[in-house]
């Protein structure tokens, strides 16, 4: 962990970092905390479509009576189904 990466708890670990704020409350060194800008880009690798509802209602009877979920399930028949397609 680079120095001063976390430079109210002065802590030189992420674990020892962690141990600090169990310990201690943001109020007690709040003026000591300056506002900081960044820029997040989030990137999916999960794509969502749309079921119909008495579709997706029985879908998800199947998985719980196979003990998955139901995104489990559908990721392993379309995965199924495009195997046989690809394969003809």
């Amino acid at each position: 962990m680079a120095e001063n990466k976390s430079s109210v708890s002065k802590a030189s670990s992420y674990q020892e970092i962690g141990e600090y704020w169990d310990a201690h409350d943001l109020g007690e060194v709040w003026d000591k905390t300056e506002e900081v800008k960044f820029e997040v880009d989030l990137k999916s690798d999960v794509f969502y479509y749309p079921v119909e509802i008495s579709l997706s209602t029985k879908l998800h009877t199947i998985a719980e009576q196979r003990g998955v979920s139901a995104e489990t399930l559908i990721n392993l028949w379309l995965q199924e189904k495009v195997n046989q397609e690809v394969g003809k």
